[in-house]
Order: C-alpha cells, then sequence, then structure tokens
C-alpha cells in the first residue's frame, strides 16, 4: 500500500530519509517495522517567517517496495533506414528535438557549429588565460547551447506549451538527479551537465541519428518556396529543417535576414550581472545571522519593480554560482551567471536587467552609443541585434578591449560615484572599475538605479557596497522572432522549416526551448507523414 502526505517539516528534519522518517512515525502515526520506502514528490523551502520550514509532498510505502525508477523511462528505438531530418543546432531545443523525432520514428541529423561538450571546455577555460574567445566554441556555442555552461536552471513558467515533467524525465534518463523532479526550483549544475548532454548525444547515435561537430550552416536549400535541407561548406544535408540556433547565432540571423526570409525585431532585456557575497544573500534570505547552516541550500532571490513604464527585475540569479565571460566573438563584453550542483561558491549573482522594447530603440541615449566598426548596420528586424552588438562593444571598450569586465560596486553606482575599488568576484578574466552610471545608457542606467533602490527598501541589506556590478547583461533572450505558423510551427512561408526554440524567439530557458523541440519535432513528423 502507498499513502501520500503534505507535511511541513524543519530543514534538519527534510535533510534526510530518516529524519522524514521519524516525523511521520510521530505525528501520523505509522508504524516504523511497516515503512518500507519513503519517497520525496515535492519539496520546497519557506523563509518568509523567522522559523524557516520545508515543505514536503511525500509517498510513503507501507509493506511493499517501491517502483525501480524514480522516473518514466521514454523507448527510443532505432531509427536507421527511416526517413530523415535535420537538426540545425546542439542546444536543449535541438537535442530535444533529435530525441523526440526518434520517437517519432524519424532518423535526426544534427549539425553543430561548435565542438563537443567536452572539448568546448578547454576553449572557455582559454578565455580567461588569453582574453581571446573563440567565435565557433564558447559559451554560446557548442554542444549543449549556452545553457550548458550556466547553472542548468530547469524553472519554468511555461507550462502551458507542452510536457514539462516529460522533459525532467528524460533529464533522469540521462543522468540527472530525481531530486529535479521534486525540487520547487530545480537545477543541474554545470559540473553534471557535460556528461547529461553526453549521454544525450548517445542515445542518438546508438539509434542511428547523426551528430556532426564543427559544422557550421552556410544555407538553407529550397526547391519551390520548400526547405530541402542546408549546406555546410562542401557537404550537404537533406530533409526538411528544425532549425535551433541559439540567441547568440547573429549570423544566421543575417542570413535569414539577406535571404528575404520573414524575422522580425522582438523585444529583449539588458542590463548587468550583481554579485554579492553568497552568505550575506543567506543571512538576508533566511533572516538570520548564521545564514544557511548545515541544512538549507544557498539562498534564492527574485525581484521585480516598475520603473518608468518599464520592467526592471533580476534574471537567471545563480544562487553560489559565479559570473562568466560570455562572448561570442571579437570585441564585445557580454557576462552571465553559473553554479554547481553543490552552489558552494563564495558568491551569488543575478542578472539585473531593464526591459526595452522596440519601439525604445529611438530614444536618445541609446542612440548615442558608438557604432562597431565594420558592421553594416541594417535596422528593421535587425534593429534590436545591432543595439545589442553596440552595448557589448561599448562595453568591451570600458573593460580595456580585453575580456576585462567593466563594474562598479552597487551603492556607488546608485548614488553616482565612481568606485576607487572594488571587492573580490568571481570574474576569473578581471573587473575593471568604471563609472557604469556615466557611460551606460540614460535609459537603462536611470531604471537601474531606481530600481536597486526599491530592492533595497523591500530588502534590507541587498543595497550594499559589498556588492559589485559586472556589465553588461544583454543575452537574455533572442532580439529576433523568425515568424512562423502558429498552428504547424513552419516558417509562414516556407514548408519544411521549423524554427524552434530561444534562438528563433519561441523559448527562455532550458525546458521550455526542449518543450519547443519535442513540439517542432511532432509538427515535422506529421508533415513528413502528408508529403
Amino acid at each position: 500500500m502507498t499513502q501520500e502526505f503534505q507535511i511541513r517539516v524543519l530543514p534538519q528534519q527534510a535533510a534526510s530519509e530518516q529524519g522524514i522518517r521519524q516525523y511521520l512515525q510521530e505525528e501520523k502515526g505509522l508504524s516504523a517495522h511497516e515503512v518500507t520506502a519513503v519517497r520525496v514528490l515535492k519539496r520546497s523551502v519557506d523563509a518568509r517567517q523567522r522559523t524557516i520550514f520545508v515543505n514536503l509532498k511525500v509517498r510513503v510505502y507501507v509493506n511493499e517496495q517501491p517502483e525501480d525508477d524514480a522516473f518514466e523511462r521514454v523507448d527510443y528505438p532505432n531509427v536507421e533506414g527511416q526517413p530523415q531530418a535535420v537538426v540545425v543546432g546542439a542546444g536543449p531545443g535541438g537535442l530535444f528535438a533529435a530525441l523526440r523525432l526518434i520517437e517519432l520514428g524519424v532518423r535526426p541529423i544534427v549539425v553543430e557549429r561548435g565542438k563537443n561538450v567536452h572539448e568546448r571546455r578547454k576553449d572557455i577555460a582559454q578565455i580567461s588565460r588569453t582574453q581571446q574567445v573563440n567565435p565557433e566554441s564558447n559559451f554560446s556555442f557548442g554542444e549543449g547551447g549556452a545553457g550548458a555552461f550556466s547553472d542548468g536552471k530547469l524553472y519554468t513558467r511555461s507550462k502551458k506549451r507542452g510536457n514539462v515533467e516529460k522533459i525532467l524525465n528524460v533529464f533522469c534518463q540521462h543522468g540527472a538527479s530525481t531530486n529535479i523532479l521534486a525540487d520547487a526550483h530545480p537545477h543541474l549544475g554545470t559540473d553534471k551537465l557535460p556528461g547529461i548532454i553526453e549521454a544525450m548525444r548517445n542515445t542518438i547515435l546508438r539509434c542511428g541519428g547523426e551528430v556532426h561537430f564543427e559544422t557550421k550552416m552556410d544555407a538553407i536549400l529550397l526547391k519551390d518556396d520548400k526547405v530541402v535541407g542546408i549546406r555546410c561548406g562542401e557537404q550537404t544535408f537533406s530533409g526538411p529543417v528544425i532549425l535551433a540556433t541559439g540567441h547568440s547565432a547573429r549570423d544566421v540571423y543575417r542570413y535569414l535576414h539577406a535571404q528575404g526570409i520573414e524575422i522580425e525585431a522582438k523585444d529583449i532585456a539588458v542590463g548587468v550581472r550583481l554579485e554579492h557575497p553568497s552568505e550575506l544573500i543567506d543571512q538576508i534570505q533566511y533572516h538570520r545571522r548564521e545564514g544557511r547552516g548545515e541544512y538549507l541550500p544557498a539562498a534564492e532571490y527574485s525581484f521585480v519593480t516598475q520603473v518608468d513604464g518599464r520592467g526592471v527585475y533580476s534574471f537567471c540569479m545563480c544562487p553560489g554560482g559565479t559570473v562568466v565571460p560570455a562572448a561570442s566573438g571579437p570585441n564585445q563584453i557580454v557576462v552571465n551567471g553559473m553554479s554547481n550542483s553543490q552552489r558552494n561558491s563564495p558568491w551569488s549573482n543575478s542578472g539585473m536587467v531593464v526591459e526595452l522594447h522596440v519601439e525604445d530603440l529611438n530614444e536618445r541615449s541609446l542612440l548615442e552609443l558608438p557604432p562597431v566598426p565594420n558592421v553594416d548596420v541594417k535596422g528593421g528586424a535587425l534593429a534590436m541585434m545591432e543595439f545589442q552588438e553596440r552595448f557589448e562593444y561599448t562595453a568591451w571598450m570600458q573593460g580595456n578591449r580585453k575580456q576585462t569586465a567593466p563594474a562598479q560596486r552597487m551603492a556607488h553606482f546608485v548614488n553616482g560615484k565612481g568606485s576607487y575599488d572594488l571587492p573580490q568576484s568571481s570574474y576569473t578574466p578581471g573587473l575593471i572599475s568604471t563609472p557604469m552610471h556615466f557611460w551606460m545608457p540614460d535609459f537603462v542606467s536611470k531604471r537601474l538605479q531606481q530600481g536597486f533602490r526599491n530592492f533595497g527598501k523591500a530588502c534590507h541589506g541587498f543595497l550594499t557596497n559589498e556588492a559589485v556590478m559586472i556589465g553588461v547583461e544583454t543575452r537574455t533572450s533572442a532580439p529576433v522572432r523568425i515568424l512562423r505558423d502558429r498552428e504547424t510551427l513552419q516558417h509562414i512561408r516556407l514548408r519544411g522549416l521549423f524554427p524552434c526554440g530561444e534562438g528563433a524567439g519561441y523559448a527562455g530557458g532550458i525546458v521550455s526551448a526542449g518543450v519547443d523541440g519535442e513540439r517542432c519535432a511532432e509538427m515535422l513528423a506529421a508533415y513528413l507523414q502528408r508529403e
């Protein structure tokens, strides 16, 4: 027999199965010798009061053993000799699209411009050592996409778009901890993700699919307004195409624009990475001097406010994490956050960003950013992307034209003062103190200043010079949307082209990109049946 209970326990009780068993015996009257196993189904921390509780949903097995797996396995058949499709990009959108194609009896050919996830790690390490970015292998490009070297956050609000539980189960099947099925804000950790991604690739190969690294798409092949494949250098790959190239593939956006393939500029958000000592965030969020203590996880936060008609909010919070150089080419400074599965770094960071709408691009302070040398300005559908490039180029110049990032203490920024020194930081290429309130566009800086004041009032101790702002955060989402039909998910004009995931403007994170990848795979399989 099994029973399920919603219980509210202290962190030390929630930390072990034995603690949970003891609570169930004392509070629910369960007999110790009859309870054969306890499985946690949902877990969340309630730190709103001085006494912190952990809310658990548990399944108790009484005089019976639990099923072998805590997750549902997917059956992936062999698809050798079956109709094939091309998947461009091996980020979460592309990988989940390829796996779903296999489920549906379609043979995927995955092409990825970057390197495999382990070789890619070497190029990422070189950024801090040499201050140089490999434009084909970096924090954005390579197996696993931009999510592979982030925090591996799996929380999403896009639960109406598809089966989120399926995505989490597939991760578990490929080596992720089953904790992600229970945690309110699940994450994988940068240290765990490479092995999980490699296992997903091995499933594709074992089932008869193909995966090609360092293979960059040069052209989409057309026949009578129908996509029939792609060209990569001297190679061609035939089949309908799922285009899942990620939010930083600017050359792809330029190619689509030049070919007259319908795209449009999209709203984004830009700002900075804000880094605090993790101990301070723990003390603030858990309302106690000892911080997280022995049994609580590194504390998270989430802030949002409105300033002059635009949202200012925290984004991609990495408790116990590090700030990393996320540029995808020369003459750029871009920062992002990541953390390992233990989230035990001395620092915690978050993107702090301001909403930027397409109509805002005529605002004077945004237009005053210097143009990027040798980059033709097209405007129109590429206008938001071109703003991103100008903002990143400005930060690069402020950072001494290296991957050294411009930075400023938080309270100094709010009060319009320079920082003569900077606190220690996790950002390994190094920081350089600059008056960010002076050179960032007023549209962004003044809203950030007021947003920080608002957050400081709501959360005592948050607005402090112990925190450092690191610039700039610009890759919150794609600056372009590739237009597709709402029902078939095909491009609005080109049959056989399925724009997919975050880079196409239809997702905003690992899970939502995976969900969109599965949906595109389903629509492509239906397309093949009709053709």
